[in-house]
């Protein structure tokens, strides 16, 4: 029989945040175990604490008294246990039990003169304040994974649950093997909004509609069980369950797009929005995470290319051209065969001596022709394979690497990209674990290069990650600095070592003087904040003088190196230490 769809909607959200909680709930049944066991030790006591008969053990006589000692001890232990992890019903339940045997003690004291019962008298007081310690504690450790799980699973800006809550639900939710559907949300012309009024106001905007799409998500109006989410920006996820036909979810889907169409008026200003619903249908699109996010990001950025705000479905042959599916074969042959290969550019100080390399991903075509980077790595993006691709190009470059500075000697850096797909793996650091200890190159000559989107994305995880990362020995740099969006609030707490300026404001440096200003900020900011700073894309002499001037650490590009293969780099390497 279907269950009531409202009823288990109005509190859909809150029950799968409840349920991503590091600390997991004792079995009822070892309650039960332990009940028994303190009844039965309980028991043994009584019968044996009047007995003053011996008993031959080893050799040696012994009194059955002591026995009650012995099993008494193991009763306060099940009680212990009890109210350790059971909490408020394991503190009643202790407490039940301690009291239970008062009064038997108090008149074996003051009725029968029975001086024996006093021990066990103050070990149950003992055993009462010890009890109300364990609770309080409780209360207080509980009250503090309370607020981790909320900081590690909620959006901070609209309260909706983020992107790692919904990753772990959907994982969640393959396992149970139950069908459901991922919709991917994307509010279109967003950016305009943050243009025009601001970007305050568009933050009001996104709450706005966070609380519409909640409200329908909790009180069920939508007739089915759904989950929403914020992803980061503008784009959202909507899981929908317990849906009868596809029919019927559309219908879903069509309601959470009436919510986002009603007027939205921010500061005095009246704002029609719309949004383009992507979906993908598990397990019949996918039978992966991976493969279902994927899907549904593909389907809704096929509708945002058409500029079309209406619903789609992922359908391979649809949303993929020829070359599309022609480059996702070739990457999945180059990951099974391990053919990807990587290239190396030169990083120097302002002084021009070498400080290390940057890895880049390389792969050529049948014919031997060089497949560009710009092509492959967002279909390896859209396909749910960069990760892979990552690793391959990591695994690959450190093993080069690690075998450079055994051969020379040589102090330099290895940098290496990581997509935010592998950064947010559950199993991300062990892979570097793995290939820090397989490759044999020193963890503190290995820097992991993120993009500061991650920063809002999922910052809590992401701190995690690096935090881990830096404990090992690892060095951290923030790519493409300054084209995205990121608070400061975030940028502070994170333990980056560099700043990497993109190529863009380089470009525009000497023939924009905004643009000279808008560098020497983002140097003066990492500087401040203690990071060193890179400029990318550097091809010019002006621009070299001009980042000399303004204060800039690190140089990469073309004027001092292009990507160079292995063996040039190692040429490039033996020269320089030859040199010194």
């Amino acid at each position: 029989m279907k269950k009531d769809k409202k009823t288990a909607g109005k509190t859909n959200i809150d029950r799968v945040l409840s349920s991503i909680s590091l600390r997991k709930k004792a079995p009822l049944s070892v309650y039960f175990v332990l009940l028994a066991l303190y009844v039965a030790a309980a028991t043994i006591v009584i019968v044996t604490a009047g007995d003053q008969s011996a008993v031959t053990i080893f050799g040696a006589k012994m009194s059955v008294y002591a026995f009650a000692g012995i099993f008494s001890a193991l009763s306060n232990i099940c009680i212990f246990l009890i109210a350790v992890y059971y909490g408020k019903l394991g503190f009643i339940t202790a407490f039940v039990l301690i009291f239970g045997q008062l009064p038997s003690m108090l008149i074996g004291i003051f009725a029968r003169h029975n001086a024996s019962s006093l021990p066990g008298l103050f070990t149950n007081l003992f055993t009462i304040i010890a009890t109300i310690a364990i609770y309080i504690n409780n209360l207080r450790v509980a009250r503090f994974e309370e607020k981790m799980r909320d900081q590690a699973v909620t959006d901070r800006l609209t309260e909706l649950p983020n992107r790692f809550a919904c990753s772990e639900f959907v994982g969640k939710l393959v396992k149970g093997s139950e069908k459901f559907a991922i919709v991917s949300i994307d509010v279109n012309n967003f950016k305009s909004v943050n243009d025009t009024m601001g970007r305050e106001a568009g933050n009001k905007v996104l709450i706005e509609i966070a609380n519409r799409w909640k409200k329908a998500a909790d009180e069920g109006t939508s007739g089915t069980v759904d989950f929403i989410s914020r992803q980061s920006g503008d784009e959202f996820m909507l899981i929908v369950q317990d849906y009868d036909s596809e029919q019927e979810l559309i219908k879903t889907i069509k309601h959470y797009q009436l919510l986002v169409e009603r007027k939205v008026t921010v500061d005095d200003c009246d704002l029609y929005l719309t949004a383009s619903f992507g979906y993908a249908l598990f397990p019949d699109d996918a039978k992966t995470s991976d493969g279902l996010f994927s899907s549904a990001d593909a389907a809704v950025y096929e509708l945002k290319r058409n500029s079309s705000d209406r619903i789609l479905r992922y359908n391979p042959a649809l949303l993929k051209n020829e070359r599309s599916v022609e480059i996702e074969k070739k990457i999945r042959t180059a990951l099974v065969s391990d053919s990807l290969y990587f290239n190396l550019q030169p990083q120097y100080d302002i002084d021009h001596k070498l400080r290390g390399f940057e890895a880049l991903a390389r792969m050529k075509d049948n014919d031997g022709s060089l497949i560009s980077p710009g092509e492959f790595i967002p279909v390896a993006e859209k396909a749910g394979l960069i990760d892979k691709v990552d690793v391959s190009v990591f695994r690959n470059a450190a093993r080069f690497f690690g075998n450079l500075i055994k051969k020379t000697g040589a102090d330099i850096t290895l940098s290496v990209n990581v997509s935010v797909r592998h950064l947010m793996k559950n199993d991300f650091i062990d892979e570097i674990k793995s290939i820090i200890d397989t490759c044999g190159v020193p963890a503190d000559k290995l820097e992991i290069e993120i993009t500061e989107s991650i920063m809002i994305d999922s910052a809590e995880k992401a701190l995690q990650c690096i935090t881990e990362l830096k404990r090992m020995g690892l060095k951290i740099a923030i790519d493409d600095f300054g084209t995205g969006y990121s608070s400061l609030s975030y940028l502070i707490n994170f333990p980056a070592d560099m700043l990497k300026v993109d190529k863009s404001f380089i470009d525009k440096m000497n023939s924009s003087d905004s643009s000279k200003q808008y560098v020497a900020a983002i140097i003066s900011i990492g500087h401040i904040m203690n990071f060193d700073v890179i400029s990318e894309g550097v091809e010019q002499p002006e621009q070299l003088e001009t980042l000399r001037s303004i204060g800039c650490d690190f140089i990469q590009g073309f004027i001092w190196g292009r990507p160079l293969s292995p063996e040039a780099a190692e040429d490039l390497v033996v020269q320089t230490m030859q040199q010194v």
